[in-house]
């Protein structure tokens, strides 16, 4: 196992056992879904607790991590993210703290588990809310080509995607332009 996948695995194993609900999004749900690609950090969006928070940050601390207290106390009171860096290998990995919209409520309730690596059961995005969070990354980043590519890797390999909710979604978070630059020439 690599250093990035342990540091993943730590990061869930306390996740699961405090009973903070997760999943990973990202880089490493659209390699997942469509073509990989080289990452050296991972996203997982999270719902804790303030009390949850406080016994992941502990936990971490205790497993080999930095982590700022305080920041992921601000990431939680403002519904942002905060990382954790495995002192060790220096991976990074960033927690989202979940947002209180539609979208990401009905995202974290599609979420489904599956095996990300061998032997290894995570949460992880569906296809589709990876494409609609890529496109929202794609639009606050200036559009960019690495977040569309991974978007069309994920069209390219998933045969079964729902393009009436990606469509509908697309629209309401104001990147149905993006998902139809994307799509476009395609069925």
């Amino acid at each position: 196992m690599s250093p990035e996948e342990e540091a993943l695995l730590t990061v869930v194993r306390q996740l699961d056992s405090l009973g903070v609900p997760y999943m990973v999004t990202g880089s490493l749900a659209s390699s997942h879904h469509g073509r990989p690609r080289a990452t050296h950090d991972a996203d997982l969006v999270i719902e804790p607790t303030p009390e949850s928070l406080d016994g992941l940050v502990r936990g971490l601390a205790e497993a080999g991590f930095y982590v700022d207290a305080a920041g992921a106390r601000e990431a939680l009171r403002l519904e942002r993210q905060f990382n954790v860096v495995e002192m060790r290998s220096a991976c990074k990995i960033d927690l989202i703290i979940r947002k209180d919209r539609p979208f990401s409520q009905e995202e974290f309730r599609r979420r489904r588990e599956t095996e990300l690596m061998e032997g290894v059961r995570v949460v992880l995005a569906t296809p589709e809310d990876t494409i609609l969070s890529k496109l929202e990354w794609a639009r606050k980043s200036g559009e960019s080509e690495k977040q569309l590519y991974d978007v069309a890797g994920i069209i390219g390999v998933t045969t079964d995607l729902d393009r009436e909710y990606i469509a509908r979604w697309a629209k309401d978070l104001g990147v149905l332009d993006l998902w139809e630059t994307v799509t476009q020439g395609r069925p």
